[in-house]
This record gives C-alpha cells, sequence and structure tokens, in this order.
C-alpha cells in the first residue's frame, strides 16, 4: 500500500523544480497534494499529478501574505477536514554583495525564504495538534549551513529555517508532530541555472560525488522525513549535497 494513502499534504512553491518534485512524488505515494504557488503557476503540477493517477488540487498561494495563508488553510481544512503533510518549499534568492545589497532584496528573501515558514507553520499547527499528529518539512540549503559570498541575504534566511525548524521541533514533539528539514546542495533547477558557468563550477569542484543534484534526490529526502518511516525523527537538518559539506 502507498505510504501516503489517506493523507492530506500541502507542499508551497509547487510549481516547479524541487517543489514540483516533491507533489509528484507525495501524489506519487498516495497523498492528496495541495501544490500551492502564486497564481495559476501550480496548474501544470496537477495536470502532471492527475495524468500519472494521483490526486491533487492547484491552489493561489503568496506566502509573504498571511490572510492568503490563512485562506488557504481554511479551505483545504473545509474540503478535506486534516492536515497531514506540510512541506515548506516556497524560497527566492536575490544575490549581491553586501556592500551593493538594496534593503528591499534583504527584506523580500528573509520573508519569503523564513517568515513565510514561520505563517504556513503556526496555521497548520492547530489542526496537527487537534489531530495529535503531523509532519512538517522545511526546506533549506547548504548555504545555510556553510555561507557563501553574495548570499548573506539568502544564508540567513536558510540558517534561521534550520533553527526555527529544531526550536519547533520541541515544541511540537509531544503531540507526536515532527519538524526536519533537508539542506539541498547544488540541485539542477531554473534558480541554479541562472548562476553564472563558473560559479557553477566552483560550486561543482567541491561536491565529492562529482555531480549536481536533481529535485528527485531532494524529494526523496522529503517524503522520507515526511513518512511514518521517519516517525522518530524531529529537529534534524538532512543534507542532500553529494557530500559538498559533511
Amino acid at each position: 500500500m502507498p505510504r501516503f494513502e489517506g493523507k492530506i499534504a500541502i507542499v508551497t512553491g509547487a510549481s516547479r523544480g524541487i517543489g514540483r518534485a516533491i507533489a509528484l512524488q507525495l501524489a506519487a505515494g498516495g497523498a492528496t497534494v495541495v501544490a500551492a504557488a502564486r497564481g495559476e503557476n501550480a496548474q501544470d503540477t496537477v495536470a502532471a499529478i492527475a495524468a500519472a493517477g494521483g490526486r491533487a488540487e492547484a491552489a493561489s498561494l503568496d506566502v509573504t501574505d498571511p490572510a492568503s495563508v490563512e485562506a488557504l488553510v481554511a479551505g483545504v481544512l473545509e474540503r478535506h477536514g486534516r492536515i497531514d503533510i506540510l512541506v515548506s518549499n516556497a524560497g527566492i534568492a536575490r544575490d549581491q554583495l553586501l556592500m551593493r545589497m538594496k534593503r528591499a532584496d534583504w527584506d523580500a528573501v528573509i520573508d519569503t525564504n523564513l517568515t513565510a515558514a514561520f505563517t504556513c507553520a503556526q496555521a497548520v499547527l492547530r489542526p496537527m495538534l487537534k489531530q495529535r499528529g503531523g509532519r512538517i518539512v522545511a526546506v533549506a540549503s547548504v548555504v545555510g549551513q556553510m555561507g557563501n559570498a553574495g548570499q548573506a541575504n539568502y544564508a540567513a534566511s536558510k540558517a534561521g529555517l534550520i533553527g526555527f525548524t529544531k526550536a519547533l521541533a520541541r515544541e511540537v514533539a509531544s503531540r507526536h508532530i515532527t519538524v526536519n528539514a533537508v539542506a539541498p546542495g547544488l540541485i539542477e533547477t531554473d534558480m541554479t541555472k541562472a548562476i553564472t558557468s563558473d560559479a557553477r563550477q566552483s560550486w561543482a569542484d567541491q561536491i565529492p560525488l562529482g555531480r549536481p543534484g536533481t529535485p528527485e534526490d531532494v524529494a526523496a529526502a522529503v517524503c522520507f522525513l515526511a513518512s511514518d518511516e521517519a516517525s522518530y525523527i524531529t529537529g534534524h537538518v538532512l543534507a542532500v549535497n553529494g557530500g559538498m559539506y559533511m
């Protein structure tokens, strides 16, 4: 039997890249996936899930708007009566050396990558506490563990996400809710394709396994942490980086 049969999962940033891969793998495991993204951007992900025989619905979501998050969660509860899995994946990058970084770019990255994870987790906690169980998985980054020049905002947001994960894990463990994070390294996505060839090569040279990762590599780790097989794991950061950072 699929390991997510009967589970309701919300995935933010589900329109492409890692979020899309996570949504597809959760659905393949039997979950009903609420694929959330700005506007109508998650429609293609939902169509791909439906074509594979899975169950999914698209949701328009601005993770930086608490009212949008609350409306999404209320709608899911009204339709399905429960929320079992939250994957906080939505994220952006606005890279620049700190001396040249605009405050607006700092704020946008912190709001989208870190504050939104707080907003989404807070919104789903009440139903998870009531049902005495749930899985929250955040998508952090190797940059939040080792830093990277030109990404002070991104590194701060992802390091904060790791701290947030550990603190929340301690708060809700007694209610059988686990809170974990994955920390991807260099993954082949639209975001990393924007990196210069020299920077990509510099990063690739640091990977002992000798290749960039794929969105599916990250999705497999997320799905493990969201599954019953990981019921005794909480407050953990699972590195998916090919050995780049150990």
